[in-house]
This record gives structure tokens, C-alpha cells and sequence, in this order.
């Protein structure tokens, strides 16, 4: 590290929803910025005009917002800058460190297919490099190019990857602006991370040639590179690049699916960088913790099973009022109407066992349906083999019994059901299946007498009432 401030970006270009992989490389600038005291900067690379949405911006920052991932000042609008960039691109011109192609696209393509068939490299082969533009064709719109250098080679300290080195002959004379006067992305990054101090580039190793190339164009503007970190690509839990049946959704998928921010803040991280064995690590043991050095160089397997796992604990270390407070318009949406205060009473009353058996939101709702269940119940068909002649009997005799009770608490209810079987000479279950059944209508519920509890004494006996005989 240098005695420089770190000053880290994010990137992302606004032609569609924030991935899984974009999430994770903010998340690694974010930390690698509040680890070291910097700063976490945000800038919208917008500059394809044509695939660039207001809706795909919206995504991204309402992401960011969600992960908890603030960044420092406004965010950076690339477009807006494209007079800059292109200013950049004519001094280099002004310096004899770039020059105008005149060559057509037809031209380039005849070019590329030659040089495919010769099994030589497809890039610009420099043909209007040293060229005269006095020799320029009627009716062809230039390109400027970058005067990249042909001997010798281009060396990528990379804090992730080691030691990267390219032939130069491999990286051709990339376009700096195109016939239009626009500048390209290539351009416009190097000239965006300069003018906002970046100091490391963190980002994923696709862009490991790009960084090459930059450097070259960093070289030939008299600037100082930042410092690279090519971070590994995320794959499926079966090895194969990540796509849409791995999980690969947007950020705004998995928030309506019911995972909670930290631990998919907890998960992204443990997806290419380890601290030891840990696995559960919190967003303040990350940032005291983060650094490029642990990052590993394989490509990390996104596995659904590992975050479900993650989920549920974060869900059952949350607070009961916040849980309530997630799952209630889920609970809603399920039985098509707003809960009523006494529902309400219930599930925060439910929350402490519910959430323990929980693996995200929607399932923490549905887990509640019991406390919503308009009477008389309609047991399912596996619930209602519970309820036999004898067993109806029983819970009559079991209604009286808690009726009778002067304090309704988990342990007095818990001693008069106990109490019950040993009158009755049966099993616990005996009694407790078919009054999980009566209660609850299904055949799995919290510990029953903590379901009597949620209920609460009427809300209890009327529906132990309504199967008994």
C-alpha cells in the first residue's frame, strides 16, 4: 500500500439490473474503502446511449441502497463527461501519441477475415498509422487511435492475478473516438479513474486484458496507473458459468425472495475471499478484516443451499419487531387481506419460535399461516386422519381442562397437557398430534404449547371447541 488515499469505484453500466457479480464487486471496493479509511465511489458508466435505461439506473442504486453499500459524494455520470474524454483524445492527437484512421468498417472487415485466414491476429494491423492523412479517402468519418507502443512488453502488477505480462504486439491501436466524435469506453474509464483519484481498480478478471491496454493509454497520457485487482468470476455450484438457473438474478430477485441484506452481504464475500474457517462474518468483522491479499485466484461456485443456510441465520438473530414488520405484508399478500390487531399481537407473539425454523421471508410467513386461519378450521387431509372419534372426545375432555386453567402461560399449559395424557393413560403425542391438528389445522406447528400461548386462551378453546365432540 501506498501513503496514498484509497479511493476505490464502482462501475456498472446501466443496460440492465444489478447481477450477483456486480453486487460482490462493489461489495470488495466498499470493504477494501472502509477498511483503509477512503473513499467508495459510485459512477454510472452510461455511455451506450442506445441499451442505457433510467429503469436499470433505479435498479442499480436502489441495490446498492438495499446491500447497505453507501458510496461516498454523488454518483459519477460517464456520459456527462464525453467532452472531457474527447478532449483527452485530440491532445493525444495534438502529441503525435495518436492518429485518424480513415480505414471503412467494410475495409477492417476484409481485414480481419484475411488475417483469420492466414491465422494471424485479427486486430488493426496500424495501417493508416504513419500514413498521411493527405492520402484520406472522400466520404469516410476517422476514428482517432491510440499510438499504442509494438516492442517490448506491458507489465500488470495485479494485487489478485501476481505478475501479468502481454506482448505489446498483442494489443493493437485501440479507438479512442469514434467516426461521431463519441469517445469509447476504453477512453472514457482511463480518463474517469484518473480525474476521481482512483487509486485501486478492483473488478472482475475479464477485465485482465483491459488493464493492459489502460495501462498503455495511461503511459501515453503522462498519468500513473492505478493499482489493479482482478477479482475471480463466479460460477455455478456445478462449475459452469453462472446463469439464471444457478441464481444468477438481480439484486431486487433476491430481496423479494426473502433473503435479508447482511446475509447476502455475508455470502457475496465468502465468494472468492476467506478469513480462516469463518463463515458467518459480520459486516464490522468484514471491514477489520478485508484485504486482496485472501482473495483467491479460482473462480467461486455460487451454491443456493449455502445462502438458504446463511438466511436462516441472519433471520433468527434478527429481532422479533423487525421480523414482524418483513413477513407481515408477505402473510397478508398470502390470505388477500391486511392482518387484524389481534393477528398482529399473535405473530409477534410467534416470532421467537417461528423465525428459528425459517430459511427466508416468505417461508417465515407461511410458517404463521396458523394465526390467521378463520374457523371453523378445515384441516388438511393428513391433519384430519388425526381426528378420530376418540380423538375428538379427547380434546372435549381437554377443553375443560384449560378452560379451568387460572394463569395461561407455556408452563401451566405445558403441566395441564402432560397431566391430561397421564389421566387419559396415553402418550404425549396421542393428545398433542390431534391438538396440533384442532389448533393449526396441519400436522407441523411450533411446540404446541407454544402455539395454545400464541392463540391465547379464547382464540385456543374456541377452535379445540369447534372439532371436539
Amino acid at each position: 500500500m501506498s501513503d496514498s488515499p484509497v479511493v476505490t469505484r464502482f462501475a456498472p453500466s446501466p443496460t440492465g439490473f444489478l447481477h450477483i457479480g456486480g453486487a460482490r464487486t462493489a461489495l470488495f471496493n466498499w470493504l477494501f474503502a472502509r477498511h483503509h479509511g477512503g473513499r467508495f465511489t459510485l459512477r454510472i458508466e452510461d455511455t451506450d446511449r442506445a441499451r442505457s435505461t433510467d429503469a436499470a439506473i433505479a435498479a442499480i442504486l436502489d441495490g446498492m441502497h438495499w446491500l447497505g453499500l453507501d458510496w461516498d459524494g454523488e454518483a459519477v455520470y460517464q456520459f456527462a463527461r464525453a467532452k472531457r474524454h474527447a478532449a483527452m483524445a485530440h491532445d493525444l492527437l495534438a502529441q503525435g501519441r495518436a492518429y485518424r484512421c480513415y480505414a471503412s468498417p467494410q475495409e477492417l472487415t476484409e481485414m480481419r477475415e484475411q488475417a483469420r485466414r492466414e491465422g494471424r491476429p485479427t486486430g488493426y494491423d496500424g495501417r493508416w498509422r504513419d500514413r498521411d492523412p493527405a492520402e484520406a479517402p472522400n466520404g469516410v468519418d476517422p476514428v482517432i487511435r491510440l499510438k499504442a507502443p509494438r516492442d517490448g512488453e506491458t507489465v500488470v502488477d495485479d494485487l489478485v492475478q501476481g505478475q501479468v505480462t502481454l506482448a505489446n504486439r498483442q494489443l493493437d491501436d485501440m479507438v479512442l473516438l469514434r467516426g461521431d466524435g463519441t469517445p469509447t469506453y476504453m477512453l472514457s474509464v482511463v480518463v474517469d479513474d484518473h480525474d476521481m483519484a482512483i487509486s485501486h481498480v478492483i473488478r472482475g478478471d475479464d477485465h485482465l486484458t483491459n488493464a493492459a491496454r489502460q495501462t498503455s493509454l495511461y503511459t501515453a497520457l503522462g498519468w500513473a496507473p492505478p493499482q489493479f485487482a482482478h477479482i475471480p468470476l463466479i460460477h455455478g455450484a456445478d462449475g459452469a458459468k453462472l446463469s439464471k438457473r444457478h441464481g444468477a438474478l438481480g439484486i431486487e430477485a433476491y430481496r423479494d425472495l426473502g433473503y435479508l441484506p447482511e446475509a447476502l452481504r455475508n455470502y457475496l464475500l465468502r465468494l472468492g475471499w476467506s478469513h480462516g474457517d469463518d463463515e458467518i462474518i459480520s459486516t464490522e468483522q468484514a471491514t477489520a478484516w478485508f484485504d486482496l491479499a485472501t482473495v483467491g485466484k479460482a473462480a467461486a461456485r455460487f451454491d443456493m443451499a449455502k445462502l438458504d443456510s446463511l438466511n436462516g441465520h441472519y433471520i433468527n438473530a434478527r429481532p422479533d419487531g423487525d421480523l414482524v414488520a418483513l413477513s407481515r405484508p408477505i402473510l397478508e399478500e398470502l390470505i388477500d387481506r391486511a392482518l387484524s390487531d389481534e393477528e398482529t399481537g399473535r405473530l409477534a407473539r410467534a416470532m421467537a419460535e417461528l423465525k428459528q425454523r425459517a430459511k427466508t421471508l416468505p417461508e417465515l410467513a407461511e410458517k404463521a399461516l396458523f394465526i390467521t386461519r378463520p374457523r371453523p378450521i378445515d384441516p388438511t387431509p393428513k391433519a384430519a386422519k388425526l381426528l378420530d372419534a376418540d380423538a375428538r372426545k379427547r380434546l372435549g375432555r381437554l377443553a375443560d381442562r384449560l378452560e379451568a386453567l387460572a394463569d395461561w402461560t407455556v408452563a401451566d399449559l405445558e403441566t395441564t397437557v402432560r397431566t391430561f395424557a397421564d389421566a387419559e393413560d396415553a402418550k404425549l403425542g396421542k393428545i398433542a398430534q390431534p391438538l396440533r391438528a384442532a389448533l393449526t389445522g396441519t400436522t407441523a406447528s411450533p411446540s404446541i404449547f407454544a402455539v395454545l400461548d400464541i392463540l391465547g386462551r379464547a382464540e385456543s378453546i374456541g377452535r379445540i371447541r369447534d372439532t371436539a365432540d
